[in-house]
């Protein structure tokens, strides 16, 4: 039903894809996303593995009679930097979807 040659030739291109998709996840995972609030007052550095390896807060937006803004900047910073990772792995896996017949 299935030939041997065509068996062993379709198992090692999978292989093949499997490496390069380690490949592609340990870039992802090595490195680093930026995101940013408006106007650059907060940004946030999240690592590929998505955890936040920095912070930082421009002194200009600490208000301690607005804690809600610094608050809202933080979550927007973060969220950007994570749409990246996301969006980074999308675009570096994504093409193996096809391949693997997913």
């Amino acid at each position: 039903m299935f030939g041997g040659n065509n068996m062993q030739q379709m198992m090692k291109q999978v292989q093949k894809i499997q490496k390069e998709m380690e490949t592609e996840q340990e870039k992802i995972e090595a490195t680093d996303y930026i995101g940013t609030a408006p106007q650059d007052l907060v940004r946030a550095t999240v690592a590929g593995d998505r955890s936040l390896k920095d912070l930082q807060i421009k002194p200009e937006i600490v208000d301690p009679d607005d804690v809600e803004n610094l608050q809202d900047m933080i979550i927007i910073a973060v969220n950007e930097a994570l749409k990246q990772v996301d969006d980074d792995t999308k675009q570096r896996l994504g093409k193996y979807t096809g391949q693997l017949g997913l």
